[in-house]
């Protein structure tokens, strides 16, 4: 038994890492899904606003921006880019 336990020892090894490289990819990849749908919910909620009231202050871009820019760079597009742009395109107001 431990004849057989030492000459498979590698294979056991290495077949334990890869399952728990998969278990570690696995979280990382829903743990970035989860922060990008928050990121698109903050986007969409602040762009409505905004759209609704007609103006956008300099402080309110500075927070899309700064939002958009992280929401984009982890692959969002489609509506949240539209709302953005929308959002973008307002008449700049400073109250």
């Amino acid at each position: 038994m431990w004849e057989f336990i030492v000459q498979y020892w590698a294979e056991w090894a290495f077949g334990l890492l890869g399952t728990a490289i998969i278990a570690v990819a696995i979280k990382y990849k829903a743990l970035l899904n989860g922060v990008l749908a928050i990121l698109h919910d903050r986007i969409y909620q602040a762009c409505q606003h905004y759209i609704q009231q007609g103006y956008i202050d300099a402080s309110g871009l500075k927070n899309l921006e700064y939002l958009y820019r992280s929401y984009h760079t982890l692959g969002g597009n489609g509506t949240g880019t539209e709302l953005y742009n929308r959002a973008k395109a307002l008449p700049i107001h400073d109250n």
